[in-house]
């Protein structure tokens, strides 16, 4: 090979690693900077505070003061419908009234979602599907003394006197004929009113207004020609121990999947529901030994064979009519 030659080579191969050298070198004293996470700082909404929904609030819903809460709210962001912290409002305008239009957790209210209680289509907006609205008349005793409000669940119980066919006193009883029925209305505006010691004022009412399906309204109405009805208000734990007594009965299959939200939707099902049947009873002889414990009988037929002792037996002849096991004497002539 030329030696000229080899010298060209060798010297573009030594141009090569220097040029090299040196790109390398700018590149990596010339590197990009490393991206900086800057922990962004959440700024509280810089608004008036508005009224929200604290939980899911389906149809029907009635509000109650945990169900709603105030909020700050962008300013921008803030509609004319919006119920606003101050300025002339009042929680008892929101509380008692039914949610017309669903809404989920963190929305805001707005004035055309509820219906107040007078207007009209607050029962039908109230009551769920299929459910009927009954009016039932209570007085200061059978009512909780006033305290009841609408979205209490109740018991009714049905105070009668059974007379029987035979002598002596009627049988009291009283018996628990329907449960976990929901308030709907009371014949009284639910108020905040303070007296002079700052005590809530308890006004009473005569009637309640509850949801029940078809066929415990028709129960309800013919309880109202028995007796007297009185309300008895429920623990919100009860429907728990409704619900283990339903599914250890049989009443109520849990899904086979074990699925928590299936189970949990089941239940709120089953805890929105009023109940029939079942019902446990007291007499008067439970309270009172001078009470009776069942109803009269009735009197023994003294004529029945011929007379039992102590009975003038009939004079002249008699037809003996035998009516099953029961056997009397019917006089047909002669004289007495």
């Amino acid at each position: 090979m030329d030696t000229r030659k080899v010298v060209l080579l060798v010297g573009a191969l030594f141009v090569a690693a220097v040029t090299a050298f040196f790109a390398r070198t700018l590149i990596a004293g010339n590197a990009a900077p490393q991206a900086q996470a800057v922990a962004a700082v959440a700024r509280p909404a810089e608004g008036p505070k508005v009224l929200v929904a604290t939980r899911a609030l389906p149809v029907g819903t009635i509000i109650d003061p945990a169900s709603v809460k105030f909020q700050p709210w962008p300013k921008e962001l803030v509609e004319g419908a919006y119920f606003q912290e101050g300025a002339g409002f009042d929680m008892k305008n929101v509380v008692g009234t039914v949610v017309r239009t669903a809404m989920t957790a963190g929305q805001p209210i707005t004035q055309g979602a509820l219906v107040k209680p007078g207007d009209r289509g607050f029962l039908a907006a109230a009551l769920g599907p299929g459910m009927r609205a009954v009016t039932v008349p209570v007085s200061t005793q059978s009512s909780v003394a006033g305290f009841i409000f609408p979205g209490d669940r109740v018991d009714l119980l049905l105070t009668q006197s059974v007379a029987g066919g035979g002598e002596g006193p009627p049988l009291k009883a009283s018996e628990t004929i329907m449960r976990n029925l929901r308030v709907l209305a009371t014949d009284q505006r639910t108020s905040d009113e303070k007296d002079e010691k700052g005590n809530t004022i308890v006004h009473t009412f005569s009637t309640v207004t509850i949801e029940a399906t078809p066929k415990i309204a028709e129960e309800i109405a013919v309880a109202q020609t028995l007796g007297t009805l009185s309300l008895s208000l429920r623990s919100i734990a009860d429907n728990q121990g409704e619900f283990d007594r339903a599914i250890a009965s049989g009443a109520v299959k849990l899904p086979t999947n074990g699925d928590p939200k299936a189970e949990k939707a089941l239940m709120t099902q089953f805890a929105s529901l009023p109940q029939t049947g079942d019902s446990t009873y007291s007499v008067g002889a439970d309270v009172s030994r001078f009470q009776r414990s069942t109803v009269p009988g009735k009197a023994q037929d003294n004529s029945a064979a011929g007379g039992a002792a102590g009975a003038a037996p009939p004079i002249g002849p008699i037809v003996r009519v035998a009516r099953g096991t029961a056997v009397t004497a019917v006089p047909v002539g002669g004289k007495n």
